[in-house]
């Protein structure tokens, strides 16, 4: 047996969760948000508005979109933007302890042994 659980910040609807979070994290690796999307498999338009509806929710611009030409395009992540995933990666490892710990609590006369 385990926990399986969900978390995402709401803010007038879901704004930010593991999603946008993996999105960000592979644009950051790949330097484009078209490329992250494609790894994730989802088209760019969705992950164009994944991004913008939690940049709109949270108030908060996770991107620099440098527009193609001849030297290419890409993105990066904004200092505040890295600031916030940093933080978030904290919060979820935080919960993940505190859930864990509370089903751990209750269930552990449960837990078959291997």
């Amino acid at each position: 047996m385990k926990i399986v659980y969900k978390v995402w910040i709401d803010n007038d609807g879901k704004a930010f969760g593991e999603g946008p979070y993996r999105l960000l994290r592979l644009t950051e690796k790949t330097g484009s948000l078209h490329k992250a999307a494609y790894e994730m498999g989802m088209s760019y338009r969705k992950a164009i508005g994944v991004i913008q509806r939690a940049e709109k929710r949270l108030g908060i611009t996770f991107l620099k979109r440098k527009i193609g030409g001849e030297s290419g395009g890409g993105s990066t992540i904004t200092e505040e933007g890295r600031i916030f995933l940093e933080n978030y990666e904290v919060f979820v490892k935080d919960i993940d302890r505190a859930i864990n710990s509370i089903y751990d609590k209750h269930f552990e006369n449960f837990q078959q042994s291997k």
